[in-house]
């Protein structure tokens, strides 16, 4: 199984709304072998983020035995990213939200998972996406909170 995280469930780990269920889906995560994916995009919007949020994704590997693939934003991806935003299912604004789902698609992962209900975890856009995708060649994205995985 593989799951692409956005940078939300990295900072949820650390939020009294969203900790909880994080740390229960990095637990399922590690508990079946899953591999946990992020993008230089995610690494880039974590630039900003407290220390205690870096140091998390520096130890996943390490001490919760987690298996971490980073994967690089690409042209296929941009391009991709870039349709999203055109068709109306994002915002110019939310341009690293389109590159993560982007990504996520094109990479082939189970789901994304997200704590953005605005913008990635949120039925209409995901029809939205999905609907972009199938026309242009990829497959259909799953997206979900990682509550929705541990249940």
């Amino acid at each position: 199984m593989k799951f692409y995280l956005d940078t939300s469930v990295f900072g949820g780990y650390w939020d009294e709304i969203f900790k909880v269920d994080t740390i229960a889906f990095l637990e399922y995560a590690r508990d079946n072998n899953a591999e946990i994916i992020y993008s230089d995009v995610t690494e880039e919007e974590l630039e900003g983020a407290p220390q205690k949020v870096k140091q998390l994704v520096q130890n996943l590997e390490e001490t919760e035995r987690i298996r971490i693939k980073v994967i690089e934003m690409n042209d296929e991806a941009e391009i991709l990213a870039k349709r999203y935003i055109e068709e109306g299912a994002l915002a110019k604004k939310c341009e690293n939200d389109a590159r993560h789902i982007a990504l996520a698609s094109i990479y082939g992962v189970n789901a994304l998972i997200s704590w953005n209900f605005k913008h990635m975890v949120n039925f209409t856009r995901l029809q939205q996406y999905n609907s972009i995708n199938l026309r242009l060649g990829y497959r259909l994205i799953d997206i979900r909170s990682p509550k929705e995985i541990i249940i």
